[in-house]
């Protein structure tokens, strides 16, 4: 139940960002601006339709809620948690998530690695005390998760428009549609509140715990916004291609590239 209303919550936040973007131009000022509108439809990201609307859930984010809230609680978390609790409660985390990372694989055909989900689920929920202890890993086998996210992803469907989750950070509409799938997954959609609300708080401190060292290149950025929104489509890219992204070349490099091969040509 817990997990659901979670779920619910920030399908509230996204219907409530497609609303206030269809809110955010009047029809007075597209007349007054048809020129101005139709320029920023060829120079503004098409990735981030409502980055008129993100910008300010970003700066909330990360102005106040990350500095005020999230920064200080990781950084007492980490620092005062002896660290074989601490390493054994983010492994009871994970390990909820191996039964959806099990089916997510056998959607993209990955039987080998559902198979090594699958293994890591029974051994450490029983001889490691309900993930407590991994000792999978000393089958080698690994602990990478599989989202539903990026099982639409591998069957083509694309990230959809970028989004900010006011006090989350960043996402996109693919991402939050795994999400909701992935809640709905064994054990997720059984677990009660506080337990629920235990887990995700545990995972999120590690992973605000985990970006500490990057911290000051986004401080540092020009634009963080766009610094940690082309962080996050990259992240999210990685993960699609399981750490092996094609090499994307633009325009630009195509015609250096298509210019140098003739130039090899024509000295041949």
């Amino acid at each position: 139940m817990s997990s659901a209303i979670t779920l619910y919550i920030r399908l509230f936040i996204l219907t409530l960002i497609l609303f206030l973007s269809g809110c955010s131009t009047t029809p007075e000022n597209h007349d007054k601006n048809q020129s101005e509108a139709t320029e920023f439809a060829y120079v503004g990201d098409p990735r981030d339709p409502f980055e008129a609307i993100n910008r300010p859930f970003w700066t909330f984010t990360w102005d106040y809620v990350d500095k005020y809230l999230a920064k200080p609680a990781s950084e007492v978390y980490t620092t005062y948690t002896p660290p074989f609790l601490r390493t054994g409660l983010y492994n009871m985390a994970l390990n909820l998530n191996e039964p959806s990372s099990i089916i997510n694989n056998i959607l993209q055909l990955k039987l080998t690695s559902a198979a090594k989900n699958t293994g890591r689920f029974v051994l450490n929920s029983t001889i490691g005390l309900l993930g407590f202890y991994d000792p999978a890993s000393d089958f080698d086998w690994s602990g990478e998760q599989e989202e539903f996210g990026e099982v639409l992803g591998s069957y083509g469907v694309g990230d959809g428009p970028y989004l900010v989750i006011p006090g989350l950070g960043p996402s996109s509409v693919r991402e939050e549609v795994g999400d909701y799938v992935d809640g709905l997954y064994w054990p997720l959609v059984v677990i009660d509140f506080w337990p629920n609300l235990a887990r995700l708080g545990i995972l999120a401190l590690e992973k605000r715990s985990a970006i500490r060292d990057q911290e000051q290149l986004v401080v540092e950025s020009e634009d963080p916004y766009e610094f940690i929104k082309n962080a996050y489509f990259q992240n999210m890219n990685y993960k699609l291609f399981d750490g092996n992204p094609p090499i994307i070349i633009n325009e630009a490099e195509e015609d250096a590239l298509d210019a140098l091969l003739e130039e090899f040509d024509d000295f041949d």
